[in-house]
């Protein structure tokens, strides 16, 4: 038996913006203050899974999760994730794409930065 989508039910006054494909909320689990999360309102799986239009339109999502962040705190830098299948830690399946603010000195050497999500491999 799959697990329910929790992005189906996700009720309107939790959405900070909505599009025509997208709508944005502050993630339930943040790595860091400001975090967000940019959810497909089709049910699909991943990035790959999405229209050329739904692509086109998370590019101007993405900055508008940016804008948000940047109303409410100051940070130095931002990771942009999507993880796509099981293997790549995807446990929701439907598509949503992670906007993390990032700070000076959350961590000690941010260096490698996405290439820390294979053990060993973030440092070169």
């Amino acid at each position: 038996m799959s697990k329910p989508n929790p992005f189906i039910a996700i009720p309107q006054e939790r959405k900070l913006y909505e599009s025509k494909y997208f709508f944005i909320i502050n993630d339930n689990y943040p790595v860091a203050p400001g975090h967000k999360l940019i959810i497909s309102k089709r049910e699909t799986l991943d990035f790959f899974s999405l229209t050329p239009e739904e692509k086109a339109e998370l590019t101007v999502l993405i900055e508008k999760a940016k804008e948000l962040v940047l109303q409410e705190y100051a940070p130095e830098g931002f990771n942009i994730g999507m993880n796509c299948g099981a293997t790549a830690g995807q446990t929701v399946m439907h598509f949503h794409c992670h906007l993390i603010p990032r700070y000076t000195g959350d961590m000690d050497d941010p260096r490698g930065g996405v290439r820390h999500c294979v053990e060993g491999k973030g440092y070169y």
